[in-house]
């Protein structure tokens, strides 16, 4: 009975630390209204993630932590078998993210839980543009494929 309390203390101490973060990450926001229109927003390279990937950073820092931003990836980019550290919560609004070989275009969702290995990419042709969150920072973790058998 004691071992169970004590599960039950390290789980409700690990949840408040999650819900912690959340709040922290919420309270780092500016208290004002942000009007960005298309082509007031800066778009930089994304920190760790391959050449050619562009990024603009809507709130939090991906480097550091939680954040929310718009990501884009050239014609025809693919990102070959990785993972992410954290979860990651997609929303596609130009072109179409590719999942493990499958297209998501405009409108779709996409949520990919920490340390899933895919592939992943947009479209030949287009650029494609999407809403990314993610709890935690930013990282892509390359994984080798499996070596084919003679």
């Amino acid at each position: 009975m004691k071992r169970f309390s004590l599960y039950i203390v390290l789980v409700l101490v690990g949840l408040i630390f999650i819900g912690a973060t959340e709040v922290s990450a919420q309270n780092k926001m500016k208290k004002e209204t942000v009007l960005w229109a298309p082509e007031n927003l800066k778009w930089e390279a994304l920190a760790g993630a391959p050449p050619g990937v562009m990024s603009v950073m809507l709130w939090g820092d991906n480097t550091k932590g939680a954040y929310g931003g718009l990501t884009k990836f050239p014609a025809g980019f693919k990102s070959p078998l990785h993972y992410h550290t954290n979860a990651t919560k997609i929303v596609v609004i130009k072109g179409a993210y590719t999942y493990n070989g499958k297209k998501y275009g405009p409108g779709s969702y996409v949520y990919v839980p920490g340390g899933v290995k895919h592939e992943s990419g947009g479209v030949d042709g287009s650029e494609s543009i999407f809403f990314i969150e993610q709890s935690g920072k930013f990282d892509v973790i390359p994984v080798e494929p499996p070596k084919k058998k003679k």
